[in-house]
């Protein structure tokens, strides 16, 4: 069984509903939340202490949040630092551009709770066996 208490999520939301509405039910599953509204929030947020996750809107209130995910990947790995983009844009070419900058997995929004739950739950498995691989 999965264990979610063990996690710690970063969202990164400028839309205040969309925000609220997915760290409630990431709070029923027992996760760990810290929401933030923009991308400078979220680096300092990162800096403090590296989430096990982290939930990126394309659009956040400095800027495109694909371009701050190609920043951060500049600093964390993909395997230290999981990303999951949600979006109102179903286009390629914003799922290849979300791809491209850094991103594990792409939502569009509206979405099925079941499956952001199973994305995340995904994401941090094949997270925590990248990291005992390395240990060996």
């Amino acid at each position: 069984m999965f264990d979610s208490s063990n996690f710690k999520l970063l969202l990164v939301f400028s839309e205040p509903i969309l925000s609220d509405l997915v760290s409630f039910r990431l709070e029923l599953l027992g996760f760990n939340v810290t929401a933030v509204e923009d991308g400078g929030q979220a680096a300092a947020e990162i800096s403090r202490s590296i989430p096990d996750l982290v939930i990126v809107d394309t659009v956040l209130r400095d800027g495109d949040g694909l371009e701050w995910i190609a920043r951060i990947r500049t600093e964390h790995a993909a395997d230290r630092l999981p990303i999951i983009i949600f979006s109102l844009d179903p286009s390629l070419e914003t799922v290849e551009r979300a791809y491209h900058a850094g991103a594990q997995d792409y939502l569009i929004t509206p979405f099925d709770p079941t499956v952001m739950e199973e994305k995340i739950e995904t994401l941090l498995l094949s997270q925590k066996t990248s990291v005992k691989a390395k240990a060996k």
